[in-house]
């Protein structure tokens, strides 16, 4: 698929369907999140493929979501700042936040590509989700991503905002662009 049409076309799926993906497929979404951009190329981000039924409930439950609970395959992002934040001192934890970001939007963009669909969930209880997983205490639960086949839609997307709603040029809230200067001599 093309980078624009994944870009435009991605969305989060709360209903999917009772057909399992290839969990390779799903690998290679974990793979685009793992190339993501990395400060001072310190890998904080890890994930876990979660393909056991009952830990899928337990995780859908310490979420509070149904949904999550209807997909044969979880990914669960974490962060493991402890090596960024020998490097970076204060400054790691937002540097660690900035990496799973990226991470997570390579993952959803080849989740798209890949003609699977996914939620972002990031609401549930991290204590809940660290003891299903086993997951160490100084770890930080990113976010979850249930991931399978789309039911077909009920409802349109939701429309984005647009670039003039959310672009500003040089400053806060300044809405036109200088006019740029050609060099003398062109």
């Amino acid at each position: 698929m093309e980078l624009d049409k994944a870009i435009k076309t991605r969305h989060s799926s709360r209903r999917f369907k009772t057909k399992s993906p290839e969990w390779r497929d799903i690998l290679k979404a974990i793979d685009a999140a793992r190339l993501a951009p990395l400060a001072g190329n310190i890998q904080t981000i890890k994930f876990i493929l979660v393909s056991d039924e009952d830990k899928i409930q337990q995780i859908a439950d310490a979420c509070q979501q149904d949904f999550v609970g209807t997909v044969s395959y979880i990914v669960v992002f974490c962060t493991s700042p402890k090596q960024c934040e020998r490097a970076y001192d204060k400054r790691a934890l937002k540097y660690c936040l900035q990496q799973a970001g990226a991470a997570i939007e390579n993952f959803l963009l080849k989740i798209t590509d890949l003609g699977l669909s996914a939620c972002w969930v990031g609401a549930f209880n991290d204590e809940q989700i660290k003891k299903i997983l086993k997951i160490p205490e100084e770890v930080i639960v990113e976010a979850v991503f249930p991931v399978g086949y789309e039911m077909p839609k009920v409802s349109k997307q939701r429309l984005k905002p647009s670039l003039d709603e959310c672009i500003f040029f040089d400053e806060w809230k300044n809405k036109y662009m200088k006019a740029i200067k050609k060099p003398e001599g062109l």
